[in-house]
């Protein structure tokens, strides 16, 4: 029943894309010494949320993409080289994994709310 909401679908895709940031970030902490490592994040959840069921007009080309693939997507997103070639900022990348945890936590309220509303609608307070 959940799963035909459109709301509970994107909360759930912001999840799903949040889990995955934090395990791009996680990939590019524990490589932080790694000589030649590239740091590496994926886009933004926006720009990769297929929105439209919800009639949203595009508003340039390529604006809302179909491919749900993005998982795999991570692009580039160093900051400096160090002397060994490794790109990886520490700050920056704690940075990442608190914006994806708050993402995550904002997905879960949504779903949250949203059975909630359900709930009350059929009559269960509980």
């Amino acid at each position: 029943m959940f799963e035909k909401l459109g709301l509970t679908r994107m909360a759930q895709a912001l999840a799903a894309h949040s889990g995955a940031r934090v395990e791009v970030v996680a990939r590019n902490i524990a490589n932080a010494d790694t000589p030649g490592f590239r740091a590496m994040d994926l886009p933004a959840f926006g720009a990769l949320y297929d929105q439209t069921p919800f009639a949203v007009n595009s508003t340039r080309p390529g604006h809302f993409s179909n491919d749900r693939s993005y998982m795999a997507r991570a692009v580039p997103s160093g900051t400096g080289m160090a002397p060994n070639g490794n790109d990886v900022s520490l700050d920056l990348q704690m940075m990442k994994a608190i914006e994806a945890r708050q993402s995550h936590e904002m997905a879960l309220a949504v779903y949250r709310s949203t059975s909630a509303i359900i709930r009350t609608s059929l009559g269960r307070n509980t």
